[in-house]
């Protein structure tokens, strides 16, 4: 007898049909064959499944077991086949009998008493189990509240191989596990963190606003214990809120690696992450046999903080280059291509030589000029005409330190950059979520029209400071930004001189 049901295997973040066609006919020795390219952690579920079967009190079928997993022209690897394997071993053993095979797809991995335990992508399966026009899909419990977040499509929750046969015969009613967006904000959406926590720095401040206003990616130079690391924590909490699309999309990622929190159903804080400088390309920016995402993407629609920049290998920050240009990665293996999003805004730290006090006024720098010139040279000019702003994070005086007055907050700064990006979403609205960091020339062109006086003195500063062609377009973007936050049609001179404060280091500082 055979019996198929439709599953789903995760490759990348993506979610790929796979059906599961199980055959079952008389034989004179009992056997269990597994085909259509299956890795060895699929092989091995036979025997997992079977005693899972056995231990739920049913019946191992004992004859000859076919079981294909179509298209078989790419590899399976997950253990989220095991549940469905296990409903077709029932069906075509005549043990299951269910109209709902064809209408329910399912993804679980089986304990060996039947218990049905977390699988990654949950999310990526109910996805495209929507698009198949699936009226429901069958998961573990545990994945229940991050699948249940797409709507069209009932979510169905089992916790043991026995729940999910009492569903499809309709023995055992389950009821779709709701999902309330309100809910879910105001128990995952908060911020304990707020800028008014960073003592002075209100240059620095100023920054990371227009930073954040535009999608700038941002260089903080200073000593260690300026307040670097605080700066790039509290960003998210100015930027605005995650949209429902973004953070589906954000969830998606996380969830096909398997790195959603337990019990969150979705991502409703942009992401912040800061990799170890040790880590590796293929950590940063993804990889693997099988493609899978990396520090890079993880970071999409938030924040990637290389703290210590120097300290990273360089061919390693080498592979950002690409991708920060294009707002996606690549990775291109034997068994398939894999495109992840990388929508994100780099913010860097670095201290200004080794030892990391020079230009300090209170402590004196020990490190020769060779020293810093190593030290410097593990960041490529490439690279570095990538960020769009760079700054100076001096000392806090000690004044502004025992301050009782608290300084800018983020409520007062994020107010100032929601009112920058509607500018910007009325400006570019036939180009969908584009930033002014993200402009393309022609848009620069376009929409970044300088006063004379202004256009003067981008020329001199392009002579004088020796800048790229890159560099001069991120002036220009960041000049925007500024003539945004000041709800200003046309870049003034005030505007320009601000951004143009923000390149000083392609002029003088590493040789200082």
């Amino acid at each position: 007898m055979l019996a198929k049901l439709l599953t789903y295997s995760i490759f990348g973040i993506d979610a790929r049909p796979v059906e599961v066609e199980v055959d079952i006919s008389p034989a004179s020795m009992p056997k269990t064959i597994l085909v259509g390219l299956a890795e060895a952690a699929v092989k091995e579920s036979t025997h997992r499944i079977e005693r899972a079967l056995v231990n739920s009190g049913y019946t191992r079928p004992i004859d000859r077991i076919v079981i294909n997993l179509s298209p078989a022209d790419f590899p399976k690897e997950a253990t989220s086949f095991d549940l469905p394997i296990a409903l077709g071993m029932l069906a075509a053993s005549g043990q299951l009998q269910s109209s709902h095979l064809e209408d329910y797809c399912a993804v679980g991995e089986l304990a060996l008493d039947g218990a049905v335990r977390k699988v990654r992508g949950a999310l990526s399966s109910a996805l495209q189990a929507r698009s198949d026009g699936k009226r429901g899909i069958v998961v573990p419990v545990e994945n229940s509240k991050e699948a249940a977040v797409v709507d069209g499509i009932d979510v169905i929750p089992v916790g043991s191989l026995a729940e999910a046969v009492g569903f499809y015969t309709g023995v055992l009613p389950i009821d779709p596990v709701p999902f309330s967006w309100d809910e879910a904000l105001n128990e995952y959406g908060g911020y304990e963190s707020d800028f008014s926590d960073v003592k002075g720095q209100e240059m620095a401040k100023r920054a990371v606003t227009v930073a954040a206003a535009g999608r700038h990616h941002l260089l903080m130079i200073g000593s260690p214990g300026t307040g670097k690391t605080l700066l790039a924590q509290r960003l998210g909490t100015v930027l605005p809120p995650l949209s429902a699309d973004e953070s589906l999309e954000t969830t998606r990622i996380y969830s096909a690696v398997g790195r959603l929190e337990e019990d969150e159903s979705l991502l409703l804080k942009r992401p912040f992450r800061s990799p170890h400088h040790t880590i590796s390309q293929a950590g940063l920016v993804g990889g693997g046999s099988v493609p899978t995402p990396g520090e890079i993407s993880l970071a999409h629609n938030g924040i990637l903080f290389l703290d210590e920049l120097p300290e990273f290998s360089r061919n390693t920050l080498e592979v950002m280059r690409q991708p920060l240009e294009e707002s996606r990665v690549t990775i291109s293996r034997a068994v398939g291509s894999a495109t992840f999003p990388a929508s994100l805004m780099l913010v860097a730290a670095m201290n200004p030589c080794p030892c990391g006090f020079r230009g300090d006024p209170k402590r004196q720098c020990n490190c020769s000029q060779m020293q810093v010139e190593r030290y410097l040279s593990k960041i490529s000019g490439p690279l570095l005409d990538r960020i769009d702003i760079h700054i100076e994070v001096p000392p806090v005086p000690f004044r502004e330190l025992s301050a009782k007055t608290e300084g800018t907050n983020s409520e007062t700064m994020r107010e100032q950059v929601i009112h920058a990006r509607e500018m910007q979403s009325k400006r570019f609205v036939d180009h969908g979520s584009l930033l002014n960091g993200t402009m393309s020339p022609r848009d620069i062109r376009k929409h970044c029209q300088l006063h004379s006086e202004a256009e003067s003195l981008l020329k001199v500063a392009m002579e004088e400071m020796g800048l790229s062609a890159r560099a001069h377009d991120k002036i220009l973007r960041v000049s925007r930004t500024i003539a945004d936050l000041e709800s200003a049609d046309v870049i003034e001179v005030h505007h320009l001189t601000e951004a143009i404060n923000y390149r000083t280091l392609d002029r003088n500082y590493w040789t200082q």
